[in-house]
């Protein structure tokens, strides 16, 4: 006789299980691409709004509340037209200006797809789409147009890009540590724009920098790129301070690249001879103009870190504290100070040559006055 095989009991599954089955499915969002230009010294906010018509930016905030993070002369922002890729993919485009010089032009993509999908966008537009072309020819047509507005216009530009990933959609709408535990992996591939999965060590690594306020909301940020699974208002927060640190990022570059030619300057002032007795008076005028950048270093840097202001949103000074460290603003701005250091020391140096010159003119001339004196005086006791 046939024995029927028995029915063996499923077991029941897990909850990262059942969290990874549900997040396979669809995830919705926009993929922004940033990428910002450092043009000139300044940019006259008022002056530029009438040449454009553009709209003023305000900053949105994590709480519903006002006035816990502010710009203090807030952007102004500019629709410009879609660009369409070769792959057909039509991306919205917008220029935002910077009063402190910093052009910054955002691309985006809104995205609807499974995880694997993303992986593969991330990849292709970190690595193989040049946007940097794409948003200096919108710059350049602009910039001439701007030009009334732009104060001490440079010959070269300085840019840097980062990549946000914005989910803000995802069947079964996980908490951020479902999230983690589901597609961990994942999140790290996209954020450094990756097709294969990286090693422990580094999804470790990168999550380092993982920061949330709600138990549903997310922001994973690294150097080049940012994941971010919170609502649109809520990720408007983040994608602003993420703006807000690379610009500060070109400019402290700006500032350790104006320093360097600038030591290097007086470095061969120095070397060819300026130390001589009668050529470090030309010391004087040498150290005034060291000391002239120097007074533009400090109010430049004072105005790129006073342009936001943190008040009493501690989540949002401690995502900027984090973005800043991952994108390497804490970094430049220690090479700046650093830098700006050497060159107070050099300065008082310089002014210290030039006072111990004059003295010894001064002495030089007062002992000759001497030696007249005397030569006038025993000239006329010696009888004639």
């Amino acid at each position: 006789m046939e024995i029927a095989n028995p029915t063996l009991p499923v077991p029941a599954a897990t909850p990262a299980q059942s969290a990874a089955v549900t997040l396979n499915k669809s995830v919705q969002g926009s993929v922004l691409v940033l990428i910002q230009f450092d043009v000139c010294e300044e940019i006259n906010l008022d002056s530029l709004r009438e040449i454009f018509g553009a709209r003023r930016q305000e900053a949105s905030f994590k709480h519903p509340a006002p006035g816990y993070v502010r710009f203090q002369r807030p952007p102004v922002v500019e629709q410009v037209e879609p660009l369409v890729l070769e792959s057909g993919e039509r991306l919205d485009v917008q220029i935002k200006y910077y009063d402190y010089g910093v052009l910054s032009v955002v691309f985006e993509l809104p995205f609807s797809g499974d995880w694997d999908t993303l992986v593969r966008l991330a990849s292709r537009w970190v690595w193989d789409t040049d946007f940097t072309s794409f948003a200096q020819k919108i710059v350049k047509q602009k910039i001439e147009r701007a030009r009334p507005a732009l104060v001490k216009l440079y010959e070269s530009w300085l840019h840097e890009d980062y990549f946000v990933f914005h989910v803000r959609d995802i069947a079964g709408n996980p908490s951020a540590a479902e999230l983690l535990a589901a597609e961990g992996g994942r999140i790290a591939q996209i954020v450094r724009g990756e097709n294969v999965p990286l090693s422990d060590g580094e999804q470790q690594e990168i999550m380092q920098s993982k920061i949330s306020y709600y138990p549903n909301d997310l922001a994973v940020i690294s150097w080049n790129g940012a994941f971010l699974y919170d609502s649109t208002a809520g990720a408007e927060t983040v994608i602003q301070l993420l703006e807000y640190a690379n610009s500060q990022l070109l400019e402290f570059r700006h500032y350790d690249e104006l320093l360097t030619r600038e030591l290097q300057s007086v470095y061969d002032f120095m070397e060819n001879g300026s130390m001589g007795i009668l050529a470090r008076w030309r010391t004087a005028k040498r150290a005034s103009r060291l000391h002239t950048v120097l007074l533009d270093v400090g109010e430049l840097t004072e105005r790129a870190d006073n342009a936001i202001k943190f008040l009493s949103d501690m989540f949002s000074a401690r995502l900027y504290k984090v973005a800043a460290n991952k994108i390497g603003v804490t970094d430049y701005k220690n090479l700046v100070n650093e830098k700006v250091h050497t060159a107070e020391e050099l300065y008082r140096f310089m002014v210290e040559q030039f006072h111990q010159s004059r003295a010894f003119v001064l002495e030089l001339m007062v002992v000759i006055i001497l030696i007249i004196d005397l030569v006038w005086l025993f000239k006329g006791s010696i009888p004639v």
